[in-house]
């Protein structure tokens, strides 16, 4: 009701039922057979969850009418679409809306950018891209599709919102089949539920009558409201249920690191004595090197009060100071992007370590804390020789990342092996990145 007593066109999501309310075997299993299903059964990837189960709801209705903090608008990338999921909140928004759109200049495909929501009951809009569907690029379109829910909720996350209505994100303009979409939808948003959603206390799917069926069908294949769901649904699980984070995974196309870049593979007694010439196809610019002028620097060094001996340990003390403040901080949110982890070792032992850029949004975390982050993971690895790869693909200017700050990165850490002349034979950990598809 409003103020004069009118009813509201709104719908508060906290009068919605969640999913787990729908249940009927829950309350007609008895304690003992749910136990005896637990022992015998072969539990789902995705298992049931009565806590998670409570936060998703599933609704009949218009997005924009929800009363809830966020909700999600799907447009193009000029975010000008006309569909009507957008012409609803539009309508319903006010003017003031496309003013705050034209300062977004834009939505990349995948990407998710925030707006008040004006005349709206949500405090905020989250608008997203979806992609278009091609049936040989289908690949490409489930990674977009996984990033505009993935970076919707992580935009939510860090903004603290409690609740988020979500749209289907996979307009029917756009040619994705509806049950691909779903199964997308469905597995990221439990996965983000299950490893950052302690403060997310309701996601809404609104969903019109074509869509609704769809959604009840998957919805127990991902959120089993009990052992007997979750026992039967396991069977109708698809083959890719992505990975830890419900991410899109291609097998065939596994990801090889090579230790000489451009050199072939079947002359290995080429390779090792023509290392220097190999090098060559890494690249000689600044980022691929990762190394200042040695020359200037040492120039430097003799024209300071320092000596380099003094100055190592300088060096070292601020890398001792460092360290110890990453181990105090609070780090799980940088932890949680998943941006920096250990892949294996290269053909000569070598620690892998990989930075993924995509997962680092620049513009919107501390990067100082990042920097301790790595700091403190890398500290272990950097006792011995190492590779540091860095995944420059699908980033944007969200998280574009600077090579200033891998370079840092890299002299912070390299300080902790005080190898300023290594062994013949013996190179310091090298910073480089090659990759090649296997098809």
């Amino acid at each position: 009701m409003d103020p004069l007593g009118a009813p509201s066109q709104f719908v508060d999501v906290d009068t919605l039922p969640s999913w787990s309310d729908s249940c009927e075997d829950e309350l007609n299993s008895s304690d003992a057979e749910a136990e005896k299903l637990q022992e015998d059964a072969i539990r789902s990837p995705f298992p049931y969850n009565k806590d998670i189960n409570g936060k998703v709801v599933l609704w009949k209705g218009d997005v924009a009418i929800l009363n809830c903090t966020a909700i999600v608008n799907t447009s193009n990338e000029s975010l000008t679409d006309k569909n009507p999921v957008s012409e609803s909140i539009f309508m319903l928004a006010g003017p003031d809306l496309k003013e705050d759109l034209q300062k977004l200049k834009g939505c990349r495909t995948g990407e998710a950018k925030l707006t008040k929501g004006f005349n709206l009951a949500a405090r905020f809009i989250i608008h997203t891209v979806g992609p278009k569907y091609k049936s040989r690029y289908r690949t490409a379109a489930e990674s977009s599709l996984y990033s505009c829910y993935r970076n919707v909720l992580q935009l939510a996350k860090e903004q603290s919102m409690s609740s988020v209505g979500f749209c289907v994100i996979n307009s029917a303009k756009r040619g994705y089949p509806l049950e691909d979409a779903t199964h997308i939808a469905l597995r990221t948003v439990r996965r983000f539920l299950e490893i950052h959603g302690e403060n997310i206390e309701k996601v809404v799917f609104a969903v019109s009558e074509l869509e609704q069926a769809t959604y009840q069908k998957l919805l127990p294949l991902y959120f089993p409201r009990s052992l007997k769901e979750e026992s039967r649904s396991l069977p109708h699980l698809p083959t890719d249920i992505g990975n830890a984070e419900g991410e899109p995974v291609v097998p065939e196309r596994q990801i090889r690191i090579s230790e000489k870049p451009g050199a072939p593979e079947d002359h290995q007694e080429e390779e090792d004595e023509g290392l220097r010439v190999d090098l060559s196809f890494i690249g000689s610019h600044a980022f691929a090197r990762m190394e200042g002028d040695i020359d200037k620097q040492r120039r430097l060094i003799l024209q300071g009060q320092l000596s380099e001996a003094a100055l190592q340990k300088q060096h070292q003390r601020n890398y001792n100071r460092w360290l110890c403040q990453a181990r105090s901080e609070d780090l799980s949110d940088i932890a949680s992007l998943k941006a920096l982890y250990q892949t294996g070792v290269d053909n000569c032992g070598r620690t892998v370590m990989v930075v993924v850029g995509r997962n680092i949004p620049v513009t919107l975390i501390d990067m100082d804390k990042a920097l301790l982050y790595f700091i403190h993971v890398m500290d272990h690895i950097a006792v011995k020789e190492y590779v540091l790869v860095y995944f420059h693909t699908l980033t944007s200017e969200y998280n574009h990342l600077d090579s200033d700050f891998l370079k840092k990165l890299y002299d912070v850490v390299d300080i902790k092996t005080e190898r300023q002349n290594p062994p013949c034979g013996q190179p310091p950990p090298a910073v480089f990145y090659h990759i090649s598809r296997t098809d």
